[in-house]
């Protein structure tokens, strides 16, 4: 494995908050309550591989759940929101960078839409609640995030957050940034596949297996090993 990641500090206390605002996350969308997609879903690109930029703290975890979804082809986590002199992880890490923690995710339009992958972003990949953190990870680089490519993935990106909001699906309201992407930078490659390489690493058993339960449970017809 390489360098150990370096994590932001999180009293106990800090620790707990999480877990029950995990816990309320889990039960929500056990229950369905987190909707599908109510505008028009059709992106101005609608067939064919496409292109999704995510950010939600920790890319390992959002990582390994994109992976695990039908119609997608390829995860590859990265920064995003920065310039290529900073992208590298020792630099990222300050939370100077501008960058944020983010996956690069390579779908088939045909078969998954940007809003399902949307869906799947605010119900099990993250917290869209926090800002600049996620859980015990803390700073700018971990904030929440969606790097758009074109304008229908905007457009969907600012009313799918505004359903969200309005319908009060979240103990607070959603944090997350919508943006034009500038470029990704793929991470290093001992970050890539990380959850798969390493299960037994204690914050993929503690932050990120869930998450990957979660999704199975939550989108079974959309769930692939």
């Amino acid at each position: 494995m390489g360098p150990a990641r370096t994590k932001g500090s999180c009293p106990a206390i800090c620790l707990l908050v999480f877990l029950a605002v995990l816990g309320l996350l889990m039960g929500r969308t056990a229950s369905g309550a987190v909707p599908a997609f109510a505008g028009d879903a059709q992106p101005l690109a609608t067939a064919g591989e496409q292109i999704a930029v995510l950010a939600g703290g920790c890319f390992w975890g959002v990582d390994a759940v994109f992976k695990h979804v039908r119609g997608v082809s390829e995860v590859v986590s990265g920064y995003a929101g920065g310039n290529a002199a900073t992208a590298h992880y020792e630099v990222v890490s300050t939370g100077t960078t501008g960058h944020a923690e983010s996956v690069r995710i390579t779908y088939d339009a045909s078969r998954i839409s940007y809003a399902e992958l949307l869906r799947i972003f605010f119900s099990v990949a993250h917290e869209p609640t926090e800002l600049n953190r996620q859980g015990p990870d803390t700073g700018p680089q971990y904030r929440s995030a969606i790097f758009y490519t074109n304008e229908g993935q905007k457009r969907i990106a600012l009313a799918y957050i505004a359903q969200l909001d309005k319908a009060k699906m979240f103990p607070a309201a959603i944090v997350t940034q919508v943006t034009p992407l500038r470029e990704f930078y793929p991470a290093e490659a001992y970050h890539q596949d990380f959850v798969a390489r390493h299960p037994d690493h204690p914050y993929i058993a503690r932050y990120d297996l869930p998450k990957l339960h979660a999704l199975q449970a939550q989108f079974p017809t959309l769930y692939q090993q």
